[in-house]
């Protein structure tokens, strides 16, 4: 009988169920994002919490007609955003007891997480890296934008799976709040970053200058943030504004992530989160840090938003025999 190990996920926009078996193959990947009304910047912590509340019978409901609840051995949960003690956000209350009840119900062992190890967890299960025990990371999306030096553990000691120490960040805003303000700005709607990536394409390089802010650990985005709302009021092209953003967002990424790499000389590092998906940003950050011999991974682009995938990947590797972990 094909063992199957549940993860769930609720962020601040998506509730996110998924499934893989004991060798890691992925069953199940479902998600459903949280509706932002039109011209809006974001939701309520309260009222996304009513939204999750609200999909998740939905989600098991999709679940059930497409695997035997019996064949779970293990479920995982978010049940924080980070994987420090203090780190706390509403939304997760709903992931970590839809969680606990069902591994209760079904009478399997329950393995709490947090939705940065998820986010981790997928980078490196769908990117087949880093392989080194210690690595650097940067988590990029809506609500976070930081550089983290990783230490990857093994599950038979009890402890997370991940040691993280956080070197750098956001001073103000994310990345993805950039993308979002900007974006809602003009008009693209929330949340921002597709549309935002489609936009540029047609933008040019220069057009628009939005200048990094970015020293030591430390980054910014709302001076970057201001000076884009300022382009657009000057009438610059909606395209090169969305050029500009990204690349403003390339040159602090590689600030952040040259200043970590001559701290510590770890020559390897995994990407996720939702902004990490953007095409431009993923090749120009690659290219320029392979000058500098740094090794880059990426969570596929689908797996970089918000899901559950590596929360059940996570279930999996601390319960079977099943590791995730590339070889060294």
């Amino acid at each position: 009988m094909n063992q199957v190990y549940l993860g769930l996920d609720t962020s601040c926009y998506t509730t996110s169920l998924a499934a893989v078996d004991a060798t890691g193959r992925l069953l199940l990947d479902f998600r459903e994002p949280l509706q932002v009304a039109q011209g809006e910047r974001g939701l309520q912590q309260s009222a996304a919490l009513f939204q999750h509340v609200q999909n998740f019978p939905q989600l098991i409901a999709k679940a059930a007609a497409n695997i035997d609840f019996r064949t779970v051995v293990g479920v995982a949960a978010s049940t924080s955003p980070r994987a420090v003690t203090g780190s706390y956000m509403p939304v997760f209350t709903v992931s970590s007891g839809q969680g606990l009840s069902i591994s209760q119900i079904l009478g399997v062992p329950f393995v709490p997480t947090s939705h940065q190890e998820g986010h981790l967890a997928a980078g490196i299960w769908s990117a087949g890296g880093p392989a080194p025990t210690e690595f650097l990371a940067i988590h990029l999306s809506g609500g976070t934008s930081e550089l983290l030096k990783v230490q990857r553990k093994s599950p038979a000691t009890g402890e997370p799976l991940f040691t993280t120490q956080l070197l750098g960040g956001s001073t103000d805003l994310h990345a993805g709040q950039f993308v979002d303000r900007v974006g809602v700005k003009l008009g693209l709607g929330f949340p921002a970053g597709p549309k935002l990536e489609v936009l540029a394409r047609e933008g040019q390089a220069g057009k628009g200058l939005i200048p990094s802010a970015a020293r030591g650990y430390a980054i910014s985005f709302s001076g970057p943030e201001a000076q884009a709302q300022r382009l657009i009021e000057q009438g610059v092209p909606a395209a090169d504004v969305a050029r500009a953003v990204e690349t403003c967002i390339c040159k602090t990424l590689l600030k952040l992530i040259r200043h970590g790499v001559a701290e510590h000389g770890c020559k390897n590092i995994l990407l996720v989160g939702g902004v990490a998906a953007n095409q431009y940003i993923r090749h120009e950050v690659q290219v320029q840090l392979a000058r500098d011999h740094v090794k880059t991974y990426f969570a596929e682009p689908k797996y970089s938003s918000d899901n559950a995938v590596g929360v059940a990947v996570i279930a999996a590797n601390a319960l079977s025999n099943y590791k995730f972990w590339p070889n060294v």
